[in-house]
């Protein structure tokens, strides 16, 4: 297929980024977002409407969407798990919202609090209400490659449920590397699976560096066509807590 031409930059700091993070308050979250507007970034994602109590970083996501200053061609999208968050996102003007759910069971019910199933069907009404709205929406697969609870996910299934959310109304799903323990050759199978069901410029990657291979991971996918990568500024974020939780259960030596 050749490499890729052009690179589409989908900036996820002030969410994926700080939501792992000490909280900021709603004046620094602005600023931050403000001055990530002013490098030209054409997609960032300036906040989520979750529970407030499980994610204290992403509190008043509100405010924040009503703070920034907003560039003309860039679009600041919103994390929604459910359909009152995304009718929160809609209300404050989120130009694009974001769905999301994992390959692995258990870093589903963990994550989310519901099965993998029960997650797709709260989709259905925020996808619908998004299209009513004219809103384009975003779906993210965590632990595609790998679940810190079920080891390596094969590529069949998380090709699966990309599919699904292709289907769902999903212009472009993120392929999420949760652990960063994903290869080159892995990236390959992986993607070539999912390119035989879904159109590559829906494809996204979503790479940690947790054991240094986000560099070259992005580099495997550009090759093979892939034109939309996710950042976070600076490298915030990460599945920090998770990598703390698989070390916590490594037998000591």
């Amino acid at each position: 297929m050749g490499i890729a031409k052009k690179v589409k930059i989908v900036e996820v700091g002030p969410r994926d980024g700080l939501q792992n993070e000490t909280s900021l308050d709603v004046g620094q979250r602005i600023a931050f977002i403000n001055q990530l507007s002013a490098t030209g970034l054409r997609y960032i994602e300036a906040g989520a409407f979750v529970s407030e109590k499980r994610v204290p970083q992403m509190a008043q996501s509100s405010l924040v969407l009503d703070g920034i200053e907003r560039k003309a061609n860039t679009r600041y999208s919103a994390l929604t798990p459910n359909l009152k968050g995304a009718q929160q996102a809609i209300v404050h003007n989120a130009d694009e919202i974001a769905i999301f759910t994992s390959s692995s069971e258990s870093f589903c019910q963990r994550n989310i609090h519901c099965s993998i199933e029960e997650s797709l069907q709260r989709f259905v009404p925020v996808v619908n209400m998004a299209k009513e709205h004219g809103i384009p929406v975003r779906g993210y697969l965590s632990c595609a490659f790998d679940c810190p609870f079920e080891g390596q996910t094969e590529p069949l299934r998380a090709t699966k449920l990309a599919q699904t959310l292709h289907k769902m109304g999903c212009y472009e799903i993120s392929i999420g590397d949760t652990l960063g323990k994903a290869t080159p050759n892995r990236v390959s199978l992986l993607l070539t699976h999912l390119q035989q069901h879904i159109p590559t410029s829906s494809i996204a990657v979503h790479f940690h560096d947790t054991y240094g291979q986000a560099l070259t991971n992005i580099f495997q996918s550009l090759q093979m066509g892939i034109e939309v990568v996710d950042s976070s500024v600076a490298g915030l974020g990460g599945a920090l807590m998770l990598r703390a939780q698989v070390e916590m259960s490594l037998p000591k030596t």
